[in-house]
């Protein structure tokens, strides 16, 4: 997400009321209705718009089209350095999702975008800690560079940590647990999904819930692993089935003979 001018992010108690009441419309993956209430008049405040909607994106795959304009105004309304950086890495995830999600292959576009960002956003910078994970999502999935995106998300995760971003923080301990599940290492995989959801349970980030309890099910053995899942179908169902993709990974496995 964009960082706007006004304070804090919605999450924490004395943020800026207008902040709050778009977390928790977010959370509950009402994307849409997070973005009417921010008008973009700003380029912050473009940003942010822009960065929910193709959020929507990535979490439904609908909404191709509003995210595109939102995105364009940020683009247009964006001056700074940092502003530009934001817009392009937001540039980037938009055209990350249409490639993952077989809307088009957008793949070079993604790239491209993400490392326009990287010239524009100073290194230690608070945007660039997402930017780095960004990059991590490309490799691990496009590219099938496990090793780069371990990187790309180390350092994201130390980003994270020193701007103290708690949400980033959730999806860098998942996502570099599960490179640790691939690899064996199920004590690593099980702390690294542990400490998502931990994260996510506090912020009340609802729509993520659902996705890191079915992610530590995968560390888990039975009957833990049935229950975690369990409560991940239940989140997933109450949200109307949001994310789409979690359904595959909620799919019990079949029988065998």
């Amino acid at each position: 997400m964009a960082h706007t001018a006004m304070s804090g992010n919605g999450t924490t108690a004395g943020d800026d009321p207008l902040q709050t009441a778009v977390w928790r419309l977010r959370s509950r993956a009402c994307w849409a209705d997070a973005a009417a209430l921010l008008q973009p008049v700003t380029a912050s405040a473009a940003l942010q718009r822009a960065a929910l909607l193709v959020e929507r994106c990535l979490y439904t795959e609908q909404g191709w089209p509003e995210a595109e304009d939102a995105l364009r105004t940020a683009e247009a309304l964006a001056h700074s350095d940092d502003e530009r950086g934001a817009a392009a890495c937001e540039r980037g995830q938009l055209a990350y999702a249409s490639t993952l999600h077989g809307v088009r292959d957008r793949a070079d576009e993604a790239r491209a975008a993400l490392g326009r960002a990287a010239a524009l956003i100073a290194p230690g910078a608070r945007g660039r800690a997402l930017l780095d994970f960004r990059r991590g999502l490309l490799a691990e999935n496009l590219a099938q560079a496990p090793q780069a995106a371990r990187a790309a998300y180390r350092r994201a995760h130390a980003g994270a940590t020193a701007h103290s971003d708690p949400l980033l923080l959730s999806f860098t301990w998942r996502h570099l647990a599960g490179l640790a599940l691939r690899e064996g290492e199920l004590a690593e995989a099980r702390h690294g999904f542990a400490e998502s959801l931990r994260i996510r349970e506090e912020l009340g980030y609802l729509v993520g819930t659902a996705p890191a309890l079915a992610s530590l099910a995968d560390a888990e053995v039975e009957p833990e692993a049935s229950r975690l899942r369990e409560e991940a179908r239940r989140l997933y169902q109450l949200l109307g089935g949001v994310p789409t993709w979690l359904a595959r990974q909620l799919t019990p496995p079949a029988a065998t003979a």
